[in-house]
């Protein structure tokens, strides 16, 4: 059999178990104790990823993994206290096993040339000179061994396989051998869920058994015998103490020996609640129902012409089919949506080196991780969370002796969250820091030539940091004072038809808030025309639309010209002259503005007429043609014609908005 075929599988799982040890590694740091149920969930990826490796032949990653087995099964016994040092050794193998499943799932002739062997070989010693040094007295062991008068008679085992086991690769028969091997073991099958031999499935299991194994046989080596079938089975492990126990107490029916109805195994419901899916066959299934919602956009233009009393019945079939193409977009882009702890889950490993580099004590707070947003959100915000969050290290927080001689905790608190607001969603970085320096920014940007109004704002004044070369730091390091980050963030986030603000309190911290679209590939639209031709406005950035009266255009010298919006100067930008297009406005049609809002300013647009709102469909114009200013994609609209959307934040900045705006 071609087992390549389960490649694929093998290194996400593998990935996601990496992702695992980290996460309850970095928890154990953080609390400053071992619990027996995160080392367990450390061991068990540990374990999975090495029987893995070593099936597939990745003898790098097999040999790595077991030794780092062996100083977490030593954890797990109580023989070993995961203190700091150890745990900056297994984060570091963690790094390594990473690129070498990088590696491996690159393939080719060269992978031996490709590996890191430097990097591997000092993992490698410093797992062993883990092994090799004292283990070190836990105050409170990870594992209670049992002292030798009071541990357990026996151990009674409940083991019953999902019907599914089978098809997972893994096989009962195995496990029962490798149990065998512990000791003398005494086995009771059951086989009530036995079908008829017309209806047996030989690919599915129906048998289960109850197994006793002696007391002397460590818990840890049971565990172990079951570390790959956990989420494949009812398990339910037994220590029976020499005095007879009341069968109740055991969680065993008296009748069968199998384990009670009432306590099904946790990861086995899980199991069944969810599929993995390949990324290409979801964004081929949205594209399909885009396709589904253009065509259903052009029958419902079509009908617009037809006899109301005529054609009754096929004009309500059209509009359930309305609802019923809505609620099964709706639907699908769900599935796309994935919670914010996709990105967050990266921050706590990043923040505890940047931490450690600056000698800053730092903790991360984060909320709101079950938050859904679209997976190509999610993909393109990390970037800017990153540049973020070490500015919040690097420059926001003040080293331990400063905090404490500002009468504050020395440990710098990190806080990041996410929130649905809306149509939207809304992430905050901040920090408990020194907060933003006024005085210096200001100074800053006057050496610079930056211009500002004459009593700006604090918003004002710290827009100024999104300037691309923009920076206060009186050091360069590798992590930030170059002058570059802060531009990169707000133009990311532009790009995604978002916005960032900053607000800061001198010597209390700063506060970062973005906000975003919950999708990229789905909006509510402005339909408007300009001559011939319609465009489509993201209606989150529409503030109004209106009529301009007599006198309330005006030009103004080198500046172009400008509306006035009650008490307000905005800039007036003709869209079809914006876009160059040959056909001018229509004398006989009076001129509507809509006034549009990005990165808090505001921007009017001469339009023709309004058509109406419509939820679109957005099609990559660069990926299909190229990048063209002033433009962020297309739709097709519902007589087949392809609209543009305006980029309305693209827009303002060619416009130089005045400083009067």
């Amino acid at each position: 059999m071609d087992i390549t075929q389960f490649h694929a599988a093998f290194f996400e799982e593998s990935r996601e178990g990496l992702d695992a040890m980290e996460a309850g590694l970095l928890g154990l740091e953080e609390s400053g104790r071992a619990d027996d149920e995160t080392v367990n969930v450390i061991f068990r990826a540990a374990h999975s990823i090495k029987g893995g490796a070593a099936t597939f032949g990745f003898g790098a990653v097999t040999d790595l993994t077991h030794v780092l087995e062996t100083l977490l099964d030593q954890a797990r016994s109580g023989g070993r206290v995961l203190d700091a040092e150890a745990t900056g050794v297994l984060l570091g193998s963690v790094d390594v096993l990473r690129d070498l499943l990088a590696v491996y799932e690159q393939g080719g002739p060269d992978i031996e040339g490709r590996i890191d062997h430097a990097a591997l070989a000092h993992a490698r010693a410093g797992l062993d000179r883990m092994l090799a040094g004292a283990a070190g007295a836990a105050t409170t062991p990870i594992v209670k061994a049992p002292a030798a008068d009071a541990g357990p008679d026996h151990w009674r085992i409940a083991f019953n396989p999902l019907p599914s086991l089978f098809m997972s690769g893994n096989d009962a028969l195995r496990i029962l051998r490798e149990l065998a091997g512990l000791g003398e073991m005494a086995v009771q099958c059951h086989d009530r869920d036995l079908p008829a031999f017309a209806a047996l499935d030989p690919h599915e299991a129906h048998l289960g058994w109850t197994l006793t194994l002696p007391g002397t046989v460590k818990r840890g080596d049971i565990d172990e015998a079951f570390a790959w079938v956990e989420d494949q089975c009812e398990l339910q492990i037994e220590a029976v103490a020499a005095e007879p126990v009341p069968s109740a107490s055991t969680g065993i029916d008296t009748a069968t020996g199998a384990p009670a109805a009432n306590a099904p195994s946790r990861a086995a419901n899980e199991a069944d609640t969810s599929i993995r899916v390949a990324v290409n066959k979801v964004d081929a299934l949205i594209n399909l129902v885009g396709e589904l919602v253009i065509t259903q956009a052009m029958l419902r233009q079509r009908a617009q012409s037809l006899d109301p009393v005529a054609n009754e019945a096929l004009l309500s079939g059209l509009e359930q089919l309305d609802r019923n193409t809505r609620d099964l977009q709706e639907a699908v882009m769900g599935v796309r949506m994935l919670p914010a702890e996709f990105a967050f889950s990266r921050f706590p490993r990043m923040v505890r080196d940047v931490a450690a580099r600056l000698d800053k004590k730092v903790r991360l707070k984060t909320s709101g991780e079950s938050t859904e947003l679209d997976k190509g959100v999610i993909e393109k915000i990390v970037d800017p969370l990153v540049h973020l969050m070490r500015n919040a290290i690097d420059h926001g927080l003040e080293l331990p002796a400063e905090r404490r001689a500002a009468g504050k905790d020395e440990t710098g608190t990190i806080r990041m969250s996410a929130a649905h607001q809306g149509g939207h969603i809304i992430i905050e970085v901040g920090d408990d820091g020194r907060g933003l320096d006024r005085e210096r920014i200001l100074a800053k940007a006057a050496e610079r030539g930056l211009p500002l109004p004459e009593h700006p704002t604090d918003a004002q004044v710290w827009d100024l940091v999104f300037h691309p070369g923009f920076s206060t730091a009186d050091a360069l390091t590798d992590l930030s004072g170059r002058g570059v980050g802060m531009d990169v963030v707000k133009s990311n986030i532009v790009a995604l038809g978002g916005n960032v603000e900053i607000s800061s309190t001198r010597g209390q911290g700063t506060t970062v808030s973005i906000r975003l679209p919950l999708t990229l590939a789905i909006m509510d639209g402005m339909s408007v025309s300009v001559g011939d031709e319609v465009f489509i406005i993201p209606l989150n950035r529409v503030v109004e639309s209106l009529q301009p009266g007599p006198g309330d255009v005006r030009t103004v010298t080198n500046e172009g010209r400008v509306l006035r919006v009650r008490d307000e100067f905005l800039p007036l930008l003709n869209l079809g002259a914006t876009y160059g297009l040959p056909a001018p406005r229509r004398n006989d049609v009076p001129p509507i503005a809509v006034v549009v809002e990005c990165d808090g300013r505001k921007l009017a647009l001469e339009v023709d007429e309004l058509v109406g709102q419509q939820q679109v469909v957005v099609k990559n114009l660069e990926a299909n043609y190229r990048r063209i200013d002033g433009v962020s994609g297309a739709t097709i609209l519902g007589d087949g014609r392809v609209a543009l959307i305006v980029d309305a934040g693209g827009l303002g900045q060619a416009a130089r908005l005045p400083a009067a705006a």
